[in-house]
């Protein structure tokens, strides 16, 4: 069975976001979150060794590896060719979007606003990533936008914290939640990393 977005959401409440500039090895860290329960591993396209990263990790088995901080139609199909199972950016433009559609690639694109999801949904588009979640009036303006919007689900992102994440979880509409918390600038003990994705994963889904 062929991924699609929402299954992707579905496999662990908390998605890795994560920028790799080296310092670890990809495909050992890749395979500490899988071992640990975090399946959904979202490498961003922030530093210049990401899209060699994300081939590293796209070998591991079991992990689901997706490229985020795509911005436009060039990296969409870098992203694609280099294993990305998925595809995250910070905001929606019509040219990504039909891009991404067009591909057949599973896209989680970055929203705020009403405006924002009824762009997505014209473009048949029904998961989105709730982006930079917390400065963008946090659970209150999530549960607001969830009036008009019953039937679309959310992945929120952006200010996040362990302590905050079961609270956003709780929500209905969100099917998990995005943590840069998992993976500390400079850190290189795979254990301690391993440790707190296991009380990512720990953390209860709706």
């Amino acid at each position: 069975m062929s991924l699609t977005i929402d299954s992707i959401m579905r496999t662990s409440p908390v998605i890795p976001v994560i920028s790799l500039d080296g310092t670890l090895d990809p495909a050992e860290l890749a395979r500490t979150y899988v071992a640990n329960g975090l399946k959904v591993i979202e490498v961003t396209l922030r530093t210049p060794q990401a899209l060699d990263c994300i081939r590293a990790m796209a070998d591991v088995e079991g992990a689901i590896v997706g490229a985020g901080t795509v911005l436009n139609e060039r990296q969409l199909d870098q992203a694609i060719e280099a294993g990305s199972k998925f595809i995250v950016s910070p905001g929606l433009t019509e040219p990504l979007g039909k891009a991404a559609v067009a591909r057949g690639v599973p896209f989680l694109p970055g929203i705020a606003t009403a405006g924002d999801l009824m762009r997505g949904l014209d473009l048949g588009l029904d998961r989105f990533k709730f982006f930079p979640a917390e400065t963008s009036g946090g659970r209150p303006a999530l549960k607001a936008l969830c009036g008009p919007f019953g039937n679309v689900r959310f992945c929120p992102t952006g200010g996040i914290t362990p302590e905050s994440a079961p609270d956003w979880l709780a929500l209905d509409a969100v099917l998990c939640v995005g943590g840069s918390w998992l993976l500390k600038n400079g850190e290189t003990d795979l254990a301690a990393i391993g440790e707190r994705a296991k009380a990512a994963a720990a953390l209860r889904q709706n």
